[in-house]
């Protein structure tokens, strides 16, 4: 060991002295012809030349003005349309732009005959317009250096491009243009369509994400059971005809909003106006009903491990704000993650499942919270992936975890506040990137009309006390199970058993 660090330390000496002697070359400011009577090694360590003191600027060299000591954020503005539409931005020093249009549209919205239509216009995007062909929407996003993208959730659609913020007025243009502009070749909606068909036929190599969606299906009645994930079934019968009924029926008006983060707001409304202005107002419709219930989904496969999920619902939603936040604190309480995690600060090796569960049971390969929270309601869970043998030990693990953070003195302050300080540190470092900051935008404006300041999310962490998180792990676990497995299931013990041991306690 000493050995090892001696050597690194003569070879650290070795580069210092290669640095030392090369960099002082470079700036001496005697030439090889006038080199000093010291020899070579004088004149290469400049021991006899002349220095430029740094004790005072350099002639003809203008200094930048020196940053503030403190920088007010920019706050976000909103502009309302006529029509509805909203147009949202806040300022950002950065020379770089991200862009978004949203859409209060997402799978819940789908009826049986649009099934999967969310997931194949999320595929869809950026394609043929009426005003461009696909190569030519590709050119134009290269030729300024940008990216673009669309995501598809289950009760939001999300479109956004990123460049230089001096290309904002082409950025604005194609992306309103992709969105109302669609034309939905049969051509390319079959290809992307061949497409879904090669994903789900990779989709045992995601069982988590199959898992998400078992939970969903089980666990709702009404608009939230929708498959987020185009099914086979729905693949056969999707065309282009059906994207443009569900496009013409939902993205209307009221429920579109521009989002950008880096752009000043009055030059997005002089450019945006113009291209939105003519959108149909029609009434915004009530948000399809969905009602947790509880169920149990369970699929036998050749997987060689056993993946399972216990979810419970998160009661309110986003619009019941500090169970939202309670929510998303206490599960990075319970953190976890997979047998391979990588240590150090912040990985998550002091939350309690790691050290209740994946630190002292070898057989588990993955022991960790989930929770997706929608406008209403929401689901909490913990995911489980072991050894089909060790799967009913891995739900008695579950369990038990889900029952220690609902009861009164199980969970300290010094947890509490680790996991606080944890969740403030992901929204503020999140919040750093422009993406995230204009889509942060435009959500919270689809969802409550208006952007809360973060200060008010980190304030809401700040109050939350032991009694708030106990409290809403009860109210969690006292609701209807949801208990979804895949893989080898056949060591799974019963949903009626488990949902019994909940209840028991």
């Amino acid at each position: 060991m000493y050995r090892a660090v001696g050597s690194r330390l003569k070879s650290l000496k070795h580069q210092s002295d290669g640095a030392r002697i090369f960099g002082t070359a470079k700036y001496a400011t005697t030439s090889v012809a006038e080199r000093p009577s010291g020899g070579t090694f004088s004149w290469l360590t400049g021991g006899n030349s002349s220095q430029v003191p740094l004790d005072f600027p350099l002639p003809g060299l203008t200094l930048p003005p020196p940053l503030p000591d403190f920088v007010e954020l920019g706050k976000t503005k909103i502009t309302t349309l006529p029509n509805g539409a909203k147009i949202a931005s806040e300022t950002t020093p950065s020379p770089v732009a991200s862009i978004g249009l949203y859409v209060d549209c997402g799978s819940i919205y789908e009826t049986p005959l649009s099934f999967g239509a969310t997931h194949l216009l999320e595929r869809m995007s950026f394609k043929t317009t009426r005003n461009r062909s696909q190569l030519r929407m590709v050119r134009e996003i290269e030729a300024i250096g940008g990216s673009a993208k669309a995501s598809a959730s289950r009760e939001q659609m999300g479109y956004t491009y990123d460049a230089l913020k001096l290309y904002t007025p082409q950025m604005v243009e194609v992306l309103i243009d992709s969105v109302r502009n669609a034309v939905f070749l049969d051509w390319e909606v079959d290809e992307e369509l061949k497409k879904l068909k090669t994903e789900l036929g990779e989709l045992s190599s995601n069982p988590q994400g199959l898992l998400l969606e078992a939970v969903h299906s089980a666990g709702y009645s009404g608009a939230l059971a929708n498959p987020l994930i185009a099914p086979e079934s729905a693949i056969s019968h999707l065309n282009g005809t059906i994207l443009e009924g569900f496009v013409s029926e939902n993205y209307t008006a009221p429920r579109i909003v521009l989002a950008a983060s880096g752009v000043e707001h009055e030059e997005l409304v002089s450019l945006a106006e113009p291209l939105l202005s003519d959108l149909p107002k029609v009434p915004r419709p009530q948000e399809p009903k969905s009602v947790y219930v509880g169920g149990e989904y369970r699929c036998q496969s050749d997987l060689p491990s056993t993946h399972i999920a216990l979810a419970f619902e998160i009661p309110g939603g986003w619009h019941q704000e500090k169970e939202a936040m309670a929510a998303t604190v206490l599960q990075v309480l319970m953190g976890g993650g997979g047998s391979f995690s990588a240590g150090g600060p912040g990985k998550g090796m002091h939350s309690r499942l790691y050290l209740n569960a994946l630190s002292q049971f070898q057989q588990l390969d993955s022991f960790s919270a989930f929770n997706s929270i929608y406008n209403h309601t929401g689901i909490f869970g913990i995911y489980a992936s072991s050894g089909p043998e060790f799967s009913t030990k891995a739900v008695d693990l579950a369990a038990r975890e889900l029952l220690a953070v609902a009861t009164p003195g199980q969970v300290d302050q010094v947890q509490l506040n680790r996991a606080k300080e944890s969740t403030k540190s992901a929204v503020l470092m999140n919040l750093e990137s422009r993406a995230v900051a204009s889509e942060d935008i435009g959500r919270q404006i689809l969802t409550y009309g208006e952007r809360k300041p973060v200060e008010h999310f980190l304030k809401a962490v700040d109050e939350l006390t032991l009694e708030d998180i106990s409290s809403l792990a009860e109210k969690i676990i006292s609701s209807p199970l949801t208990m979804a497995s895949w893989g080898d299931v056949n060591h799974v013990p019963g949903y009626k058993f488990v949902r019994a041991k909940f209840h028991a306690n």
